[in-house]
């Protein structure tokens, strides 16, 4: 297949959604479509022991949620779909933040009784910015909720979305009878329990028919045909370039715990979502049928295997093919590296791959090599843009609670933190070591893993800080930042690269230092021009 087919082939998106609107069910349930996986393993279900084939750190297992972002890659109808899991949790927002810079869409999922969420408001602001393209799924329609005009509704106010409903529902909670394709203008009838197997679908292409009254009953025939109409008469119909151009997002209606509505998004998804977008570096725009390889590290994670001590880091691959054993620089080192095992995923299994394309998502074994944010390349020195730290919310000193095992402690911290799940302060005036983290399940998750994976105990006490601003002096060696940094020496910091941070105490500190030192600049996030 040439080159150009098979970045045709791609698609690569991830599922955003607030925790519990039943994101990790979704993705479980395209991989059955994709026979990735024989059985789907509910992530609530006692029923079926196996726990979803996602989330596996244990402590994911323990909760139920996903903290990792996991990559699964699978094939259906000729496509190569690469998807990336975000967790929902909000402790977690960072890494989803970062996995959004290497996605090409996104499938926005929404639970039919509780709505909008606060958690899903944030992500769709950020794949707003970027103006990447979304599909929204409205999820858990076998279970009482609210309408789906009122929830198109909501979807539009609260997000900001202009929707266009591309499946409707038949009837909803116990009424619910199935799901009209729009799409492709046929019937999917619900059955109940249908976890395992995938259902028929009946084609209908005339909805007066009386043949609707025989399937459904009359009074649902009756209603869903007044419904219909009103869709097209308030919902501009499917745009594909205002959709590509995050101008209009399809919504399809299901239930992905019942395997219901799944098949439906799926087909229209791969038809219409785009394939492989070009991407902006700080020297110009890289477009993914161009020779040369490029690419970028959006994730590490430590101890895939916990037998093995070995890191993986995550390469979005954004032009050009990637090779096994050929050198390739790292831009931020300057000097080539070769990969004799990049790995191509299937949630927990991986295998060894010696081409891949754009779109496609490669786990490097690491050393130590890499930090987020890296690029590599075939030669150009250039770097991606948009893979950021955000300023923490919450603080801790972090002490070590076994004397004997500093050495553990220190790389256990080292590695965690070069995964981006918390970011380390070194304080200068004594050298001790604060932990920011977005959200407080971190802590918790970071004492778990240096326990489990490194044999190191911590314990925290607080630190009090409210927020970390990164330091930018007009210039370093005028009067009124060597008073800065006299004033407040016992806030500032370096985090992990050496930069100069200022732990402020309140909000109103932070408008203090800017109104009496203008020549200091404070940023809340690490990456600034």
């Amino acid at each position: 297949m040439s080159f150009q087919k098979e970045i045709q082939r791609r698609r690569t998106f991830g599922i955003i959604s607030h925790p519990d609107a039943g994101k990790t069910t979704l993705t479980e349930k395209l991989l059955l479509f994709g026979g990735a996986i024989q059985e789907a393993g509910a992530v609530k279900s006692n029923k079926i022991k196996k726990g979803a084939t996602s989330d596996f750190m244990e402590i994911e297992r323990q909760r139920g949620i996903s903290v990792a972002t996991s990559v699964l890659a699978f094939n259906y109808k000729d496509k190569k779909i690469n998807i990336l899991d975000t967790p929902g949790h909000k402790d977690f927002a960072e890494d989803t933040f970062r996995t959004l810079t290497a996605v090409d869409s996104v499938i926005v999922v929404i639970d039919v009784a509780k709505g909008v969420e606060e958690q899903t408001e944030k992500l769709v602001e950020v794949c707003r910015m970027r103006n990447i393209p979304m599909i929204v799924f409205i999820n858990k329609l076998d279970r009482e909720g609210k309408d789906a005009f009122d929830l198109m509704d909501e979807v539009e106010k609260k997000l900001g979305l202009h929707v266009t409903p591309l499946s409707f529902p038949i009837g909803m909670g116990y009424d619910f009878q199935g799901i009209y394709n729009i799409w492709e203008k046929n019937i999917n009838l619900f059955e109940g329990d249908s976890r395992k197997n995938i259902e028929e679908t009946i084609a209908f292409s005339d909805l007066e028919s009386s043949e609707l009254e025989q399937i459904i009953g009359e009074k649902p025939a009756h209603k869903l045909r007044e419904e219909l109409e009103l869709v097209s008469e308030v919902y501009p119909s499917f745009d594909r370039d205002a959709y590509l151009n995050g101008k209009l997002q399809p919504v399809f209606f299901g239930s992905a715990l019942n395997n219901f509505g799944v098949r439906e998004m799926l087909d229209c998804f791969i038809e219409i979502a785009p394939s492989p977008r070009p991407k902006d570096s700080d020297t110009r725009e890289v477009k993914p049928d161009e020779n040369k390889f490029a690419g970028f590290v959006f994730k590490i994670h430590a101890n895939m295997d916990p037998k093995h001590r070995d890191r993986l880091a995550f390469i979005k691959i954004v032009s050009g093919t990637f090779e096994r054993n050929k050198p390739y620089l790292h831009v931020r080192h300057g000097k080539n590296l070769k990969f004799s095992s990049p790995n191509a995923f299937f949630a927990e299994k991986k295998e060894i791959v010696d081409i891949s394309y754009p779109g496609d998502i490669v786990g490097l074994h690491d050393t130590g090599n890499f930090k987020i944010g890296d690029t590599l390349t075939e030669g150009e020195i250039m770097n991606f843009k948009g893979i950021p730290s955000f300023s923490p919310e919450h603080f801790r000193y972090i002490n070590n609670a076994d004397p004997m095992k500093a050495k553990q402690l220190e790389k256990g911290i080292d590695q965690l933190m070069d995964e981006g799940v918390a970011q380390l302060f070194t304080l200068e005036m004594n050298n001790r070591k604060v932990i920011g983290t977005v959200g407080a399940l971190q802590y918790e998750v970071i004492q778990y893993r240096l326990e489990h994976e490194y044999g190191a105990k911590c314990s925290y006490e607080n630190f009090p800080a409210f927020k970390a601003c990164w330091v930018e002096p007009e210039d370093p060696k005028n009067e009124e930042f060597a008073e800065f940094k006299r004033i407040k020496q016992k806030f500032l910091a370096k985090d992990k690269y050496g930069q100069l941070v200022f732990l402020a105490d309140s909000d109103f500190s932070i408008q203090m230092t800017q109104s009496k030192y203008p020549s200091v600049r404070l940023h809340f996030t690490s990456e600034f021009e």
